[in-house]
């Protein structure tokens, strides 16, 4: 190549790098039609937002084409107006919050420019109980209250008052020497926020009990008051014979009237189960459940005091299944039962105590039982008691043991972590029940109950 040509040749190079460097140098544009020195100011770049939410418009300049915003939490929505002009805006949508202090981040992008707004929502208003039961002597309970906000504390009732210090709330009630209970609120607000505590005082009654050491009175029934069962503290079962080991009774509400008759009422303050043939042929009974308002309860003492029938077929029990079961998954025994007291008629005064579950139940004969022959349980009322708490299920006759199972903490042997609902029933023969016939000539009979009381751990 001669000198002419060469230098032709790197006059024609630096002529296309020049160029080159030119392009480089300028405004490159985005996806967006924006430019990497495009400018975004925003009306707001901090929004503090309290727990209940609400709606926000932030205003966007911008010296790019485009522009967008965004978030990537569910609880934000965001949407845009004027996003192809250099002014707009951006509306934000907050759901409320129902726990702690959240954070998350608006990002709004031109060209390759990007500006963030963060959006702070404050601790939902919360407590750490939102029923209280307190005794008839008057107590004071600490509810621990959580908020971002400052809050206040009302009551409807003169009977209560309260104090708050911090982040907690005592809330104290005077004594009741009245026969019957009584019931109020405490009502806790913020500026944009409320919860509603109900509050339930015992009557008089509850300073003739024997309160476990430890324990609390939180629920109870001691059949003082009409001739049916309360409605809003039990319910009725209505079944056909033969629903469950083979059992010859049908379960009928007591509210029902057969022949005159009714398969519970309560009289002289305790209540009957009644198990009576009718007119059809048909062997009729009761068969109640108390759900504590569909909450059952887990863990606690469980007390009832109770005359059982007399008679071959009868099969009388106070019992507990779990409040709530996927019978296509879970089934029986897996789901859990815990017998507190059941008895055959055709082996008198024997009263026995079993915990099923999948690990341990009576179709392989593995179940956990005791029993004892105490002597007097169809001519007496006796005490049948379940102390039943993560570790440990014992259950006791008269204040004395009988039965005591230890946890494994596993489900296959201990399905009793997690709230189970009471029953109690009189059955009329079946696999057990009639396991050495029936005899009607003891028809009509009664189970008798006296009271049913629960209590939890303080």
């Amino acid at each position: 190549m001669n000198y002419r040509t060469t230098r032709f040749f790197l006059s024609m190079m630096l002529l296309l790098c020049g160029t080159t460097f030119m392009a480089c140098g300028s405004d490159s544009a985005d996806d967006n039609g924006g430019t990497a020195s495009a400018t975004i100011t925003l009306s707001v770049k901090n929004l503090e937002v309290p727990a209940i939410g609400g709606s926000y418009t932030i205003d966007v300049k911008q010296t790019g084409r485009e522009w967008n915003a965004r978030a990537t939490v569910e609880w934000l929505k965001v949407t845009t107006t004027g996003s192809t002009s250099q002014t707009g805006t951006i509306a934000v949508v907050v759901a409320p919050n129902k726990g702690a202090e959240r954070t998350a981040t608006i990002t709004v992008k031109s060209g390759l420019t990007s500006e963030f707004i963060t959006v702070t929502q404050g601790t939902a208003l919360q407590v750490s109980a939102q029923e209280l039961y307190f005794s008839s002597r008057g107590e004071t309970l600490i509810v621990d209250v959580t908020s971002s906000a400052e809050w206040t504390a009302t009551t409807s009732e003169s009977w209560i008052s309260t104090q708050k210090s911090g982040n907690t709330l005592a809330i104290t009630t005077q004594a009741n020497d009245a026969t019957t209970k009584r019931t109020a609120t405490v009502e806790i607000a913020t500026a944009t926020e409320k919860v509603t505590i109900a509050v339930a005082q015992e009557s008089a009654e509850d300073r003739e009990m024997n309160i476990p050491d430890g324990y609390k009175l939180v629920w109870h029934d001691e059949f003082s008051e009409g001739n049916q069962l309360n409605s809003s503290d039990w319910e009725w079962e209505t079944w056909e014979k033969g629903n469950v080991n083979n059992e010859l009774q049908y379960y009928r509400p007591g509210t029902q009237t057969i022949d005159g008759k009714h398969t519970t009422e309560i009289i002289d303050g305790r209540l009957y189960i009644n198990c009576f043939k009718g007119t059809d042929g048909k062997v009729y009974s009761g068969r109640v459940n108390a759900k504590n308002k569909g909450k059952g309860w887990q863990y606690g003492y469980f007390e009832a005091r109770i005359l059982l029938p007399k008679g071959k077929g009868t099969w009388p029990a106070y019992w507990m299944m779990p409040i709530s079961v996927d019978w296509n998954t879970e089934k029986w025994p897996k789901c859990g039962e815990i017998d507190i007291m059941e008895e055959v008629g055709c082996v008198p005064n024997e009263v026995s105590s079993s915990l099923h579950s999948e690990g341990h139940n009576h179709t392989n004969n593995t179940q956990v039982t005791q029993a004892r022959n105490i002597g007097t349980a169809e001519t007496e009322y006796h005490v049948y008691a379940l102390e039943w708490t993560a570790d440990y299920i014992k259950t006791y006759v008269d204040g004395q043991l009988l039965l005591s199972y230890n946890s494994d903490h596993t489900v296959y042997n201990y399905p009793y972590d997690k709230p189970f609902h009471l029953i109690l029933n009189l059955a009329w023969g079946g696999d057990w029940g009639g396991m050495k016939g029936v005899d009607e000539s003891a028809l009509p009979l009664s189970m008798k109950v006296d009271y049913v009381r629960v209590f939890q751990k303080k």
